[in-house]
């Protein structure tokens, strides 16, 4: 997947949270989202902060359908809450490579 294939993918997909995202569509949102949130941030305080409003939905979605690929639920997103260890665990997790099949699978 590209980086253009993967904007239109979680934008396409704004509120799914069923699913699966491979890797690289994840990792091409989080390039995308961290490069507009900098150049929003440059230009204003007010913009960076809707961009960022605006994309939340979409980042919850396409993160909760990442951690499907890897097998688990999206409910542990909310690992994001527990400073540091909750945060390596997650990006441990979101590295990962999607295990086939799994019980998030599209087929059956």
């Amino acid at each position: 997947m590209t980086f253009g294939e993967s904007i239109v993918a979680c934008f396409s997909k704004y509120a799914a949270f069923n699913g699966r995202a491979a890797r690289p569509e994840y990792w091409w949102w989080v390039l995308f989202t961290a490069l507009v949130s900098a150049a929003t941030g440059v230009v204003s305080e007010t913009l960076s902060a809707l961009f960022s409003l605006a994309i939340l939905l979409p980042s919850l979605a396409v993160g909760a359908r990442r951690l499907h690929d890897t097998d688990r639920s999206g409910w542990f997103l909310l690992l994001w809450l527990i400073p540091l260890v909750g945060w390596i665990v997650l990006l441990v997790w979101l590295i990962q490579e999607g295990k086939e099949p799994n019980r998030f699978s599209d087929a059956g």
